[in-house]
């Protein structure tokens, strides 16, 4: 073989390594020859060692090199390309550049949407799906078909009912969002690091890499005049204290999450990207060892859209000298080089994001082959579309369906009495539809229409609307014809990517074009009742539904998955008895007069504001959060709770006596917590009796609200402070116990930032039980 032949095999090997960065020297950074005379291949040295090692020996060229999501190869030290952009919000997806589904993976469990799990109200199940999506995201990795840095979970409240991607979310309150978050991180990443976490050695070894993302108060996609790219956030530190920032503090302080994603908007006329405060906030008083990324061409839109800065090498310096690490996107590469040479980024600034973006890399073994055979490095393609992950799809679905209309029981269906069904609706035979936004490619998904048949093998099928955004009639007809043959009519109807995804904001809360119109036509005509599934993310203003006294039962189902087929006819049959509850006030269309813009929680009459989420909106709703019904009734009965909480044996009584952090006004006191000397002492547990009535076992959601008497730091009206799920037996009574952490969720921001433990009266909630719970020293 000729010299310029071997050159030529040498070049395409180089190009393809680059280029192809998921299959460049898999798992075999350290395997040349040279190896053992880098300290950074030496598993024996604490991480920190390791990394400032390998950045010692990068050039400048090679150190920017790295700040890409899609980092080059430097073959020299064997060190391999690799893209850090992969995606497993509720299952792998294909939006990221790091997953590919062409190579002996062709297909991934495709878990419900978000919101739908969130209604569960789960914490075991989030960690367990979590775990679930990990295996297979490790199992595709070690076949080198995705990265081992995903950008999951998305931890936004679902501030606004329109919000596009308020699907990918656990909901609108921040407690159970940070929960969620909690759990998604430790099932996801494993809970191998966390004997590591503040000891100095840069965190311990991990299994995968979760990101908590969007940070901070992003939640608008584009309404009106306004865009992501460009909205400025206008909070108030009141309202970024205790509504914004609780997931984020959560996800890293107790889920100890690796990675951290600064979100495109301002907050308070400052790109997140450059917040030096807020992301210095997360390292120094959270706790967080990991890297910050930008959200893709996050950047590059602080000079070229939102003209905050003066220059490319301005974006360049406000965000590495802010913190952040790493760039979706090329302009870094395009214009880091140029800010050195100006004298506004120093190599220090760089060299302290390739510290935390190497420490990370090195805690999830990518330089250590296969980590001593540790058990996730022997996952292939037999984890992957797994039965276990399938039942745990069904499971997920079935706990997060919500019956939010039974009339008279008309549901469950009786299998025996039914001899033809009617199914309508466009998503009824679609299963593109299931997953919603952030979805890969599902192993075997079953339709709405399959799922019925299994119970129903007379079942008719009609589109009644040509698709979701129903802009015609055409379909009525044959629609309307199908239900006057059959025993039982039931219309899938909501949203599906059309109407609400990533980019792409609702402007109406009601049904999508005619939908509604296609479901009082059929009701008017056939005059037999109905069940209405509801599919999508965001809350829908079914208020017509409710009132038709035609319209039996409503079902919502989000976006269930693959297996959504399956699970909505079990719950139509009765062969699983529902118990969700949604995450998620649902508004009346009157809600989108509101500006979508004003970042406000807290309610404002004097200019017409009627706050946001259940915890300060002051309106009529069509659903509370919270809201589900069952084929079983409930009643609860306290079987243990404290009268009193006593602050006497912390510090508190020390500081009430001298002035700044304790105020009197009107007679109502507070204290700010950091003045407690231990939280720890004060948490208590409330036990509960949940009899199930009903004729059915159940799986209920027990959900304990408290709500303060004072009104001087504009407390919410109520907030939830403790949530179990516990399998009930039909006409029995099994005990739950609820947890309270009052530091955590009794409390309420001041307007300066401030978070407070009122003193007094607190009333806690249970259904419709009330008992009060005195806090005072």
């Amino acid at each position: 073989m000729g010299l310029s032949s071997i050159y030529f095999q040498f070049l395409l090997l180089f190009l393809f390594f680059v280029i192809n960065p998921i299959f460049a020297l898999p798992n075999r950074p350290c395997s040349l020859p040279t190896a053992n005379s880098f300290s950074f291949c030496n598993a024996s040295l604490p991480i920190p060692s390791r990394a400032r090692s390998l950045i010692s020996l990068l050039t400048l060229p090679e150190k920017i090199s790295q700040l890409s999501d899609s980092a080059a190869a430097v073959p020299r030290l064997g060190l391999p390309a690799y893209e850090w952009w992969s995606e497993s919000l509720h299952g792998i997806s294909s939006n990221g550049p790091g997953v590919r589904f062409n190579g002996s993976v062709s297909a991934a469990t495709g878990f419900p949407q978000v919101i739908l799990s969130a209604a569960a109200f789960n914490r075991t199940l989030w960690r367990a799906l979590a775990h679930a999506i990990a295996v297979e995201a490790r199992a595709m990795y070690n076949l080198g078909q995705a990265g081992l840095t995903f950008w999951a979970p998305n931890i936004n409240i679902f501030r606004d009912p329109r919000w596009g991607r308020g699907q990918e979310t656990p909901g609108e309150d921040p407690m159970v969002v940070a929960s969620y978050a909690v759990e998604y991180v430790k099932g996801f990443q494993g809970e191998y690091d966390h004997h590591y976490a503040g000891d100095g050695r840069g965190g311990g070894p991990m299994m995968l890499s979760a990101c908590c993302k969007h940070y901070t108060a992003y939640d608008l996609e584009k309404w009106g005049n306004f865009t992501r790219y460009t909205f400025n956030a206008l909070v108030t530190e009141q309202d970024l204290e205790d509504s914004y920032q609780p997931p984020f503090r959560s996800c890293i302080e107790e889920g100890h999450a690796s990675c951290l994603m600064c979100s495109y908007n301002q907050v308070n006329g400052v790109p997140m990207c450059a917040r030096q405060d807020l992301l210095k906030k997360a390292r120094d008083e959270w706790g967080f060892q990991g890297y910050v990324t930008s959200d893709c061409d996050a950047v590059a839109i602080i000079y070229e859209n939102q003209t905050y800065s003066n220059s490319p090498e301005d974006s360049i310096a406000d965000v590495l000298k802010a913190g952040m690490d790493i760039n979706c996107g090329t302009y870094l590469l395009r214009h880091t080089e140029s800010a050195v040479e100006q004298g506004k980024v120093q190599e220090e600034d760089i060299d302290r994001a390739l510290f935390n973006l190497f420490s990370v890399q090195l805690r999830l073994g990518l330089f250590d082959g296969d980590r001593g055979n540790q058990w996730f490095t022997q996952l292939g393609s037999s984890n992957v579309c797994t039965k276990e992950h399938r039942e745990l799809a069904l499971e997920a679905g079935r706990q997060g369906i919500v019956l939010l209309k039974n009339k008279e029981g008309f549901l469950p269906l009786k299998k025996s009495k039914i001899r033809s069904l009617a199914i309508i609706g466009p998503a009824a035979n679609d299963t593109s539809i299931l997953g919603g936004d952030y979805t890969g490619v599902p192993c075997d998904p079953i339709s709405f229409l399959n799922g019925v048949q299994a119970y129903v093998p007379k079942t008719l099928f009609a589109t009644g609307c040509v698709d979701v955004p129903c802009n015609s009639t055409d379909g009525f007809d044959e629609a309307i014809n199908i239900a006057r043959e059959a025993d039982v009519v039931v219309v899938v109807a909501g949203l599906n990517l059309t109407e609400e995804t990533e980019d792409h904001d609702r402007v109406s809360l009601l049904l999508p074009g005619k939908q509604m119109d296609l479901i009082n036509r059929i009701t008017a005509v056939n005059k037999k009742p109905l069940v209405l599934v509801l599919m999508g993310g965001g809350p829908i203003d079914v208020s017509f539904a409710k009132q038709n006294p035609w319209i039996a039962s409503i079902l919502w189902i989000g976006y269930p998955g693959e297996v959504g087929g399956q699970v909505v006819a079990e719950v139509l049959f009765g062969d699983f008895n529902p118990g969700g509850k949604l995450p998620v006030t649902w508004y009346p269309e009157s809600f989108t007069s509101v500006p979508m813009n004003d970042m406000n929680m807290r309610a404002d009459p004097s200019r017409g504001y009627p706050g946001r989420t259940y915890r300060f909106y002051q309106g009529e709703v069509v659903y509370p959060f919270g809201y589900g019904l069952s084929y079983s009734n409930y009643s609860y009965s306290i079987l243990s709770a404290p009268e009193r909480i006593s602050l006497s044996e912390s510090s508190v009584e020390n500081h009430i006596s001298r002035k700044p952090t304790y105020k009197i006004r009107d007679g109502l006191d507070y204290v700010n917590i950091k003045e407690i000397s231990s939280c720890e002492a004060l948490k208590f547990s409330i036990y509960i009796s949940v009899v199930n009535h009903g004729s059915r076992d159940g799986s209920h959601i027990v959900l304990l609200f408290a709500r303060s008497s004072t009104s001087t730091i504009g407390p919410p009206q109520k907030q939830l402070v403790g949530f179990q799920r516990v399998h009930t037996t039909a006409g029995k009574a099994t005990k739950a116990e609820i947890f309270v952490d009052p530091c955590k969720h009794m409390t309420a921001a001041n307007d300066q930032g401030q978070t407070m433990l009122s003193l007094g009266t607190h009333v806690l909630m249970l259904g419709d039980l009330e008992i009060e719970l005195f806090v005072g020293a």
